[in-house]
């Protein structure tokens, strides 16, 4: 049976894209090209990506930190709210 929907090729506009990130070196100036790949890296969130691919980390385990970090942000927004209610007398 043939393929109803054959994959369609993407449209060429002119320019040619690259994936991912990419930046332009200007005037042989490698270390602000550096610094912008850099900067571009981490908005995007690819560097936290990585560390997260490099090892398996289960299920459970994601939970539990997740629930931690949950206590330890209640418990500083409580630390926080207790240092403004201080006596006056």
């Amino acid at each position: 049976m043939a393929n109803r929907f054959p994959p369609t090729k993407p449209k060429y506009n002119g320019t040619v894209r690259s994936k991912g990130q990419s930046v332009v070196v200007e005037h042989d100036n490698i270390e602000k090209a550096l610094r912008l790949f850099k900067r571009k890296c981490t908005e995007a969130g690819t560097i936290l990506e990585v560390r997260d691919r490099q090892n398996f980390t289960k299920p459970t385990t994601k939970r539990k930190q997740a629930k931690a970090a949950a206590k330890m942000r209640t418990k500083r927004e409580m630390q926080k709210n207790d240092l403004n209610k201080k006596r006056l007398y």
